[in-house]
């Protein structure tokens, strides 16, 4: 099936097809249409409407029984009978395409048969029970699962709810998407006969929701072709522009991927390597992008190399003859088969370039691993079939499961969902967590595997591998070095997740700052609501007991003499609210008994002061360097750790002048010192040396409201 997609509004393609693989010809649907009206067939007999649903199907399938396509078709036909779409064609003309779309990916025999009937229970009078007893439990479940929820029911939520449980019945069989895909598609190649509010409507939940799940289940061949379509839609301009970049593309004499191309089948012969070398025009979308990214575009960049070949050694052999008898671009090497990506695509990436500058990618795999880059979940066939077990296999590692038919993202968006309270928190988190691309995999200490969308954090991989019980986490180890629970994970990281053993653990609010998935806000957002006053209670603070250090006193106010101020004779006063110390910018205020109190122009209070209209003082450092500072660290408990944390303070030429340390929680120790230094200039020496004592995970400036 072709991935270039043409504007609704303007009928016939504008891409060439001589370079491209023959493609069966788009199909009639009014013909189709003319054909199921004209009655059922003779028993027995395939009807006519479907002769070209069967002939994709055995093209897959040559041993296919058809006899459900026949049934099913029959069924439908006479249920929709009478039913017109908007286009103005028989409504049975929409499930034919549909499963037309399927039959062409290489969907097995049931699902075509639910296919067919996908709209006879939500528009017709079939109902799911008739559906099992003459087609079975299955069929009737991936009807089911693409039912549309009823409006008169749920209202405004019945769109987000119809797609929740869409993607609960996902989670249990893949096949309820791969057919709600081909609807959509279908949908999207006729919408033009619809009102231009109600396309963009339907044409941003498919650039939101639809699109992301095509990408994740790696059906190619259907997320390019609906890109195309929502770009027509709702970037009309840039994608007429497009268009005619294209036209003219070619409409040249010269193609250089034509020459490439020969060049490439002249190398493969030489090394007698059995491979197909064929050109792959770009989809509109990906022109666009292109263009935007490199300006003016030449010709090899319309399009791209496929290299197919036989076995898997046989594309790290065509890659090195590439390599060896062309002038490769190393930097675009990338190895997808050794890693392949989280929707089951492998693919060797490379490009190679001529004298005149012009550079070539090439793809290079072999014929199953492109039926699994254009078809993704739909090349599986039945992934449920009792053949697919096989004796000795191993179980999946938790985390990132092994399943193709339920990977990690869908069970972690299955997961998430539960907690959802309501429609519009599922709908708008679910257009968030799809918007969120690219996956990273970090591997666990035991050898297991976390996936996580790129941007995570440890607090996202704790509720990753632990779920709820991830309240009790306490910190990390990344790579093998402590780490904060913000820490922003990488592709290939190794992480330790360190779980306390209190019972009564609880999740702090600075949680929902560092937490990037849907799974790991929504836990930690209920156990919030349910705890309104457990993060809120402030710590008594308590003197340091285990280190011989000058006694805890109250910080003194005393004169900034270092400080330059724009009001004769006034008395400065560094404010204890922020702890300002050179070269911070500052502000003043003028409070009472003459005193002008300095704080960081990024306080708090200067805001609220502001606020209440009181007017702000000319303050400036002066020649004095000497600072007193008030530090807060944060730290795992351990022995000994306040011991070694003021000596290595004392180290740093620091004077206590006072310190607190608030009672431990969740095994986690908050330390509050005010110091004095001789140089300003020493305090990022000061704070380095403090958080490099073992069990400091954070030291920063205090920040007091």
């Amino acid at each position: 099936m072709s991935a270039e997609a043409t504007n609704p509004a303007t009928p016939g393609p504008v891409v060439p097809t001589a370079a491209r693989r023959k493609a069966r010809p788009r199909i009639d649907l009014r013909r189709l249409g003319r054909a199921a009206l004209l009655g059922n067939a003779a028993r027995g007999k395939l009807p006519d409407a479907i002769g070209h649903v069967a002939e994709a199907h055995r093209a897959h399938y040559p041993d296919a029984d058809l006899e459900p396509l026949r049934r099913a078709y029959v069924l439908a036909e006479s249920s929709h009978r009478g039913q017109m779409r908007k286009s103005g064609e028989p409504y049975i003309t929409h499930p034919l395409a549909v499963t037309l779309i399927l039959a062409e990916l290489g969907a097995e025999t049931t699902t075509l048969t639910a296919s067919l009937l996908h709209d006879t229970v939500e528009d017709t009078d079939v109902t799911l029970d008739q559906v099992r007893e003459q087609f079975g439990e299955e069929v009737r479940y991936l009807v089911d699962g693409v039912t549309k929820l009823e409006k008169v029911d749920y209202g405004a939520a019945a769109e987000p709810e119809t797609f929740r449980k869409m993607l609960v019945a996902t989670g249990s069989d893949v096949r309820v998407m791969s057919i709600k895909l081909a609807d959509r598609l279908h949908n999207m190649r006729t919408l033009g006969v619809m009102r231009p509010e109600k396309q963009e409507r339907i044409a941003k939940v498919t650039r939101d929701v639809l699109i992301p799940l095509a990408e994740r289940l790696g059906v190619q061949a259907l997320k390019t072709e609906l890109e195309d379509l929502v770009f027509a839609i709702l970037h009309p301009e840039e994608y007429a522009h497009t268009r005619e970049l294209i036209a003219e593309n070619a409409a040249r004499p010269d193609d250089p991927l034509a020459v490439i191309s020969d060049e490439v089948r002249g190398v493969l012969r030489e090394a007698d390597i059995p491979a197909e070398v064929l050109i792959r025009p770009r989809h509109f979308v990906s022109v666009h992008r292109v263009s935007r990214k490199r300006g003016e575009l030449r010709g090899a960049d319309f399009g791209r190399l496929l290299v197919l070949v036989n076995e898997d050694a046989d594309c790290y052999a065509v890659l090195g003859e590439l390599h060896t008898c062309l002038t490769p671009v190393v930097s675009e090497f990338k190895d997808f088969i050794a890693v392949p990506k989280f929707n089951l695509y492998q693919s060797l990436h490379t490009a190679v370039a001529r004298a005149d500058g012009q550079v070539a990618e090439v793809l290079i795999r072999t014929h199953q691993m492109h039926k699994v880059a254009e078809a993704g979940v739909v090349a599986l066939g039945n992934p449920y079939a009792p053949a697919a077990d096989v004796p000795g296999a191993e179980a999946p590692a938790d985390g990132e499961r092994a399943d193709p038919t339920r990977p990690g993202w869908l069970s972690r968006l299955l997961d998430w969902q539960k907690a959802a309270p309501d429609a519009d928190t599922f709908w708008s988190t679910l257009r968030e967590d799809l918007a969120q691309d690219r996956e990273i995999t970090v591997f666990r200490p035991d050898g297991g595997t976390l996936g996580l969308p790129e941007g995570a954090t440890c607090v996202d991989a704790a509720y990753a591998q632990y779920g709820e019980d991830a309240h009790a986490c306490i910190g990390a180890r990344v790579n093998g070095r402590l780490a904060t629970l913000s820490t922003v994970l990488k592709d290939g990281d190794t992480v330790q997740l360190l779980m306390g053993q209190d019972p009564a653990s609880e999740p702090s609010r600075e949680w929902l700052e560092h937490a990037h998935t849907p799974a790991a806000r929504i836990a930690i957002q209920r156990w919030l609501a349910t705890h309104p006053d457990s993060t809120e209670e402030p710590h008594a603070p308590v003197a340091v007991p285990t280190r011989p250090i000058p006694e805890p006193q109250a910080p003194t106010p005393r004169t900034a003499s270092a400080m330059v101020v724009d009001r004769p004779d006034a008395t400065v006063r560094l404010a204890g609210c922020c702890t300002p110390v050179p070269p911070d910018e500052v502000t003043g205020f003028a409070v009472r008994g003459g005193v002008v109190t300095v704080h960081r122009v990024a306080c708090a209070s200067v805001a609220h002061m502001k606020g209440t209209g009181r007017p702000e003082t000319a303050v400036s450092w002066g020649d004095s360097t000497a600072c007193r500072v008030t530090l807060v660290a944060e730290s795992f408990g351990r022995p000994h750790l306040l011991a070694d944390l003021t000596e290595a303070m004392a180290q740093e030429g620091a004077e206590i002048v006072s310190a607190t340390v608030e009672p431990p929680s969740q095994q986690r120790v908050r330390h509050t010192y005010t110091v004095e230094l001789p140089d300003a200039a020493h305090l990022p020496a000061l704070m380095r040396a403090m958080r490099n004592v073992a069990g400091v995970y954070d030291v920063d400036r205090a920040q007091h409201q």
